[in-house]
């Protein structure tokens, strides 16, 4: 199954192109997103949006806006002008979720959730975290313990052994 999830700033304004034969809107836009690593450099890649997604992102995306684009990754080849062919990817946008202080007006509509364009845009600041769920405090009027936001743990999934008690003979 061919279906990513990328946070991504968007680089150029989408533009608005029809198809010949029925006329269906077609945007396209260029975003950038962070490298895997510190030291990675920063990737580009082109996203599509078809029909009145299309029409949305012409009207609600801006350059230097925060989004979270959903859909499928494909690879196209192109002929470069010099006539060698290189791969270049393509991300085929089916939902939007705007991030970031532009949430506020650039939610709603088909393919963007409702709750992204009711959320006050101070709340929408900051990538939502997800918060741990507290007591109730208690009836005495003494303050609730501070509840610590949960920590993932990353690590691979291979139990830590003492020396000598691996069951691998190499």
């Amino acid at each position: 199954m061919n279906h990513c999830l990328l946070e991504v700033d968007v680089l150029e304004a989408p533009q608005v192109r029809y198809t010949q034969d029925n006329q269906t809107p077609v945007a396209e836009m260029a975003v950038q997103l962070e490298g895997l690593r510190p030291d990675d450099p920063p990737g580009q890649l082109k996203v599509v949006g078809w029909g009145n997604l299309a029409q949305d992102l012409q009207n609600r995306v801006q350059v230097g806006q925060r989004l979270m684009i959903e859909g499928r990754l494909r690879m196209n080849t192109v002929t470069r002008p010099d006539g060698i062919k290189e791969k270049r990817a393509e991300f085929t946008l089916s939902r939007l979720h705007p991030l970031g202080a532009a949430a506020g007006q650039a939610g709603g509509g088909p393919g963007m959730p409702p709750a992204a364009s009711a959320a006050p845009t101070a709340m929408a600041a900051a990538p939502a975290r997800p918060q741990p769920r507290r007591s109730p405090a208690p009836a005495t009027g003494a303050p609730a313990p501070a509840a610590e936001p949960p920590s993932w743990n990353a690590s691979p999934l291979v139990p830590d052994l003492p020396e000598g008690d691996d069951d691998i003979p190499f």
